[in-house]
């Protein structure tokens, strides 16, 4: 099959989850003998085109605009454009994948001018992220959701949970929504060897502290603030003997005021932005990650975590308790509950031996249930089924 893709992100352009989703699903993809093109906007010294691992992509400039949503009219102009051309060129295409609603006007467009089906992922709603839609711009982008789902001849979320949210807020009917979880590729973490680790660890945390971290967005739906609540309560059962290490980039002056207000600001590192290489090497040395969001449609954190042989603790919120199998692979709490969180952190850093219990049974099902070349497979399922209910049409 040839598969036309369209993404707003992807490596080195990197702002959630998206970008590691369309990278390493792709590659599995073209392993099974699909040709697939993606178009994605330009990013600092990136090619224009290249071909990464089987993947052909295509980078297009973007002219700035006035605001985030004149860029996204731009994006879709640009992507429209170049994918009309890629359609002309190396067509025929069988089939259009897009993520997010972005990208989706482009995707539209095309589909109705090539009449070709338009498979939709949609990795998190307006909806989910803030309770509701309350305000004249999520009711835009509620809206173009909900025509990018009308849209599509299939959707594919990454959850249940996610297929019932994308029911209840884009009218998406039930049985036009497949699941199909995200993946990771676990040999990307690597066990580093070759650094003294004790040195490393002394610049996060003295000897005896523990490590309880949380990598991610600083964003109010991430729930960091309930993790420095909760950290009194850990600290007061652990003797005091614990560093809470809180890594992303993004405005945190909040939660250092907030950790400075409950007096744990001598047990806070926070360490702006980390690299990757630098993560791997971290996480080598901590003892507890914890994801306390509010809203998660999936959790792919949880599954970096696993990769690198942490524990973790997470909110009940979203997909994470589809992830994380409660006192099997993790620990999961009450959502925005300080109290359940702290009794979570303190499962794991009390009990050694469960601690490695949580993470030998968490790595053995990342290969069960979170591995890209089956994911790959099951999404090759969803494009052969829209492939043959398509030649029975006439468009």
């Amino acid at each position: 099959m040839k598969i036309l893709v369209l993404s707003w992100e992807f490596p080195p352009r990197i702002v959630g989850g998206i970008a590691r989703h369309v990278a390493e699903l792709y590659p599995e993809l073209v392993k099974l003998g699909h040709e697939i093109h993606l178009i994605t906007p330009e990013f600092g010294h990136a090619p224009m085109y290249e071909v990464v691992e089987g993947l052909r992509v295509h980078r297009v400039p973007v002219a700035a605009g006035n605001d985030f949503f004149h860029w996204v009219v731009n994006l879709n102009q640009s992507i429209g454009h170049h994918g009309g051309k890629l359609m002309l060129e190396e067509g025929p295409f069988d089939i259009i994948h897009a993520h997010d609603w972005l990208v989706g006007d482009a995707a539209i467009a095309l589909k109705h001018s090539f009449q070709i089906p338009l498979i939709a992922t949609i990795h998190a709603t307006e909806y989910g992220r803030y309770n509701g839609v309350h305000t004249d711009i999520q009711h835009y982008i509620n809206g173009k959701e909900e025509l990018f789902a009308f849209n599509a001849w299939r959707v594919i979320v990454c959850t249940d949970y996610m297929r019932r949210e994308v029911e209840q807020a884009l009218h998406s009917p039930w049985n036009k929504i497949d699941v199909i979880y995200n993946g990771i590729r676990p040999e990307k973490k690597q066990h580093h060897q070759d650094f003294h680790a004790l040195d490393f660890r002394r610049q996060f945390a003295e000897d005896g502290e523990k490590i309880v971290y949380y990598v991610g967005r600083m964003t109010y739906e991430k729930g960091v603030s309930v993790l420095l609540n909760a950290a009194p309560k850990v600290l007061g059962q652990m003797g005091g003997y614990v560093k809470f290490v809180i890594i992303g980039g993004g405005n945190t002056d909040h939660l250092k005021k907030q950790a400075w207000d409950i007096g744990i600001s001598n047990k806070c590192y926070f360490t702006g932005f980390m690299s990757d290489d630098y993560l791997d090497k971290f996480q080598t040395v901590a003892d507890c990650a914890v994801f306390p969001s509010l809203y998660e449609p999936f959790g792919i954190v949880a599954l970096e975590s696993f990769a690198s042989r942490v524990p973790v603790v997470v909110s009940d919120t979203g997909g994470f308790p589809e992830v994380v199998q409660h006192t099997k692979t993790g620990i999961v709490t009450y959502t925005n509950n300080p109290d359940s969180l702290a009794w979570g952190i303190l499962e794991v850093l009390k009990n050694p031996g469960y601690r490695q219990w949580l993470i030998d049974n968490a790595y053995e099902d990342l290969d069960r249930r979170f591995s890209w070349s089956k994911l790959a497979k099951q999404t090759e399922d969803v494009y052969k089924r829209v492939m043959q209910e398509r030649s029975q049409v006439v468009w």
